[in-house]
């Protein structure tokens, strides 16, 4: 599948050893208020994500996937999305692999 969620409780900490484990590049954060949006796009490599606050839905050609705290977002490369920030915000954390 080109696109799976990992639901979990996953913070900053469990995020950084999971990218370091998995040979990841350098992680990244970012965060967005509510409603922003992402147009469609994709990405050449592998990305890692997770939310650590608040939420976002990322719209794929097969779903849409609501991520919360803790969850977890594995794109495969060329995996076309776009995406919406929850009502609350949102807080994330991204690597790549």
């Amino acid at each position: 599948m080109a696109a799976t969620k990992t639901p979990g409780s996953a913070t900053l900490t469990d995020a950084t050893e999971a990218f370091a484990a998995e040979g990841c590049s350098s992680p990244h954060t970012w965060g967005n208020d509510a409603g922003d949006t992402y147009g469609r796009h994709d990405h050449s490599y592998h990305k890692v994500l997770f939310c650590l606050a608040g939420s976002i839905v990322f719209h794929t050609d097969d779903r849409d996937i609501e991520l919360r705290a803790g969850d977890r977002l594995d794109l495969e490369p060329g995996t076309a999305h776009a995406a919406t920030v929850g009502p609350g915000g949102c807080r994330c954390v991204e690597a790549s692999r």
